[in-house]
């Protein structure tokens, strides 16, 4: 209990940063996704399950409040989630720079994901412009972000596996 008191905190904590104080730091609207960054590193250090899981409760908090397209976000997550975590068994836990180097990796299937779906609800996409105005700065972001977030998680996770072993 104590484990997902700990975990629901870190969540709440980064998506209020996000939403709150990330957003001064935004260019033209567009400021870094912690939740992303949170279940990449999520996914790298616990596996597939856990990535989808995280992103299926993450996506589904920021589908509520956020009023976009319903099940757009959690859909994306989840995949970003999925295809991390399949990479977990075959990558180092102690290294800091993976997920740094994996941040626009995250955002670009996050990107592509988002904009499929958007697509086939029949909305037109100018998909230059939008990768001009919002995959840049959201990718530069990514990367600054990254390697904080990476870190908290890193921590959670240790904590979690040296308690329970």
């Amino acid at each position: 209990m104590k484990v997902f008191a700990m975990l629901a905190l870190i969540v709440i904590s980064m998506y209020a940063a996000q939403t709150s104080l990330l957003t001064y730091l935004d260019y033209n609207g567009v400021s870094a996704n912690l939740m992303l960054l949170l279940i990449m590193s999520a996914g790298f250090l616990r596996g597939h399950y856990f990535g989808v899981a995280l992103g299926f409760c993450v996506g589904l908090l920021q589908d509520f409040t956020s009023g976009d397209f319903f099940g757009c976000t959690t859909f994306a997550y989840m995949t970003v989630g999925f295809i991390f975590g399949k990479f977990s068994e075959s990558v180092v836990k102690d290294q800091f720079l993976l997920p740094v180097l994996s941040a626009p990796i995250a955002v670009a299937i996050y990107f592509f994901v988002t904009t499929i779906f958007i697509y086939m609800l029949g909305y037109p996409i100018y998909i230059l412009h939008v990768a001009q105005t919002i995959l840049k700065p959201l990718i530069f972001y990514q990367l600054i972000f990254s390697l904080p977030v990476h870190k908290i998680v890193y921590d959670f996770d240790k904590f979690v596996r040296e308690s329970y072993s």
